[in-house]
């Protein structure tokens, strides 16, 4: 099997359980978060939302430069234009890697903040990165959503809460 079919089927895969878990965020706890050096739920969302449109970023370009483009995140008011945000990105994400070939994930890709660079990768690197930071930022969501006493749903098996993964 293929690198490109590989990174297709986990996208897909974590996209079931990044949707779980984006559902059940609280409306009246957006703005909550657990220690003042913490992102926001609001914000952890948002960016959980937005970090497949990281694949398209890896084929589309061959670097970000912070300086030039600050990162905005798009506004959400509800759990639906969350969810929306998320579906959209995950659906350019897909279209990407559908018509990728193996070849396409070894050249260089950069992030940088002007003159300087953060990191130096492959354009596959960078897909690992943005499907690993999904998997992370969801888990510290989770935390999140446990110490407000909100039932987790599972993820690769059942949770505390949920035995029907």
């Amino acid at each position: 099997m293929s690198i490109v079919t590989n990174f297709l089927e986990e996208l897909e895969q974590e996209s079931v359980v990044t949707r779980k878990m984006l559902k059940i965020i609280p409306a009246d706890k957006y703005e909550w978060q657990p220690h003042v050096k913490s992102m926001t739920i609001k914000q952890l969302s948002s960016h959980i939302a937005d970090l497949t449109n990281w694949i398209p970023l890896a084929f589309d370009t061959d670097e970000l430069d912070f300086a030039k483009v600050p990162y905005s995140p798009a506004p959400w008011n509800n759990n639906e234009e969350l969810l929306d945000l998320f579906e959209h990105s995950f659906a350019n994400a897909k279209a990407k890697l559908e018509n990728a070939k193996d070849e396409d994930l070894s050249t260089e890709w950069i992030l940088r903040n002007g003159e300087q660079i953060l990191e130096k990768l492959t354009k596959g690197g960078l897909i690992r990165i943005a499907l690993s930071q999904t998997i992370h930022h969801r888990a510290q969501l989770g935390v999140y959503l446990r110490l407000l006493d909100i039932p987790i749903p599972g993820s690769y098996g059942p949770s505390a809460d949920d035995q029907n993964f």
